[in-house]
């Protein structure tokens, strides 16, 4: 009788317990979870951090020398400048993957808002098969490139070269003595790229997207994990993330919505860098990538078409280049003989490497582009509400890249040390 009535109060001690247990185990694991970023960022793989950490200081900086950098409407505004040169930089993270480089992003987007002009105002084409026409002379250029890489062993350094000056004197040809085309104001292109605005409704909507799809990617992940009985991370971590992610992207769209809002050209941006992601995370090609962008040689051996890799990088980085020549046109309402000149090049290619790209192949991510835009950008637009001068935003945003370039030789050293890479 005694046993019993003991065993019945010890009861609420042992559930006290379990509970106990439980929090414990939760503790453990959000511990577990901080203590694994740590050592990741000391064995180098330091992901978005760098960048994250440089937006903040960036941000800091301006809006202490002068508050209209954080306005609404000035943020919309570097918004609509970071998607032309972005969607372009998007095509070089893909070259960069595989070790490669394409210096002629600028022409080729140059090129293609001057065939927009062309055929459109001057020869009387409706503006559909302008682009579309801009587009394939993007794609006809990638499979040159690929060409010589592939069969006749052109370096990608030199063959982007010499297509810098071809495309570059293409465009001159085609615009002609007058050097440059005034677009229809009233075009949905030029609307699409100057003035329209998503819905407040919709783009709070879209705001829940990104939380929604890690938390059904993450759980699908981590019955795959337990299933081949391997450790999976927390739930309340991945809801602590989903959440955090939400309320961040929530926080932004209401804040731009305080202005005019968020511009479809930077949301058509996003759509891509989704996209791309998704397909060299969750694709056998995207998988090809990075095994042909570490290792090629072992990624040959492994069965894996080497030079049709090499092909689909040169094609997609060319094509974007012309998407984003499109889109630039699109902008500025114009195609003129200054169009993917200047600073285009450097900028796309920055953005990429300041995104956390890495110049020695094998790593980076589709996000890489969209950081390392906005990065770019919030430097031109600071310097350009401060009214300082051109010269002192090409030696900062050299700099910059500099600095990242150093990030990544060390991050990839330290990755060799503890061999990680």
């Amino acid at each position: 009788m005694d046993q019993k009535n003991s065993s019945d109060k010890d009861v609420p001690n042992r559930q006290a317990l379990d509970r106990s247990d439980t929090r414990v185990s939760h503790e453990e694991g959000i511990f577990d979870a901080a203590r694994s970023f740590i050592d990741r960022v000391r064995t180098g793989d330091l992901g978005m951090l760098p960048v994250v950490v440089g937006l903040i200081l960036i941000s800091v900086v301006f809006s202490s020398l002068n508050p209209v950098f954080l306005a609404p409407n000035n943020l919309v505004n570097l918004l609509f400048d970071c998607a032309t040169v972005g969607i372009i930089s998007l095509g070089i993270v893909c070259v960069l993957l595989l070790g490669e480089i394409d210096l002629s992003v600028g022409s080729m987007s140059g090129f293609a808002s001057a065939l927009v002009g062309v055929l459109w105002v001057n020869s009387g084409w409706p503006v559909a098969g302008a682009i579309v026409v801009a587009v394939l002379a993007g794609m006809a250029v990638g499979a040159v490139y690929s060409f010589l890489f592939n069969r006749l062993g052109m370096p990608s350094f030199i063959a982007s070269l010499s297509g810098l000056l071809a495309i570059l004197g293409m465009q001159l040809y085609i615009l002609g003595p007058t050097g440059s085309i005034n677009l229809p104001y009233a075009s949905p292109l030029v609307a699409f790229g100057q003035i329209l605005i998503m819905p407040a409704w919709l783009s709070h909507l879209l705001a829940l997207v990104p939380g929604i799809v890690m938390i059904v990617s993450s759980l699908s992940a981590m019955r795959r994990r337990k299933a081949a009985g391997l450790t999976a991370e927390p739930v309340t971590i991945l809801v602590t993330k989903a959440v955090a992610l939400t309320v961040l992207i929530e926080f932004a769209v209401y804040y731009l919505n305080r202005g005019r809002g968020v511009p479809w050209m930077f949301g058509f941006f996003v759509l891509l860098v989704v996209s791309l992601d998704y397909a060299l995370t969750r694709t056998k090609w995207g998988r090809s990538m990075f095994a042909v962008g570490g290792n090629r040689e072992a990624a040959r051996r492994s069965g894996i078409n080497v030079k049709q890799i090499y092909t689909s990088a040169f094609l997609l980085c060319s094509t974007l280049a012309a998407v984003g020549g499109v889109l630039s046109a699109a902008r500025l309402a114009s195609s003129s003989q200054q169009a993917g000149t200047g600073d285009v090049n450097l900028n796309a290619i920055a953005a990429a490497v300041i995104g956390g790209t890495s110049l020695f192949g094998g790593r980076g991510s589709a996000y890489s582009a969209l950081l390392g835009i906005i990065v770019i950008q919030a430097i031109s637009n600071g310097l350009t509400l401060l009214n300082l001068s051109s010269s002192l935003r090409y030696m900062i945003t050299g700099g910059v890249l500099a600095v990242a370039v150093i990030v990544d030789s060390l991050a990839r050293r330290s990755r060799v040390s503890h061999g990680r890479a």
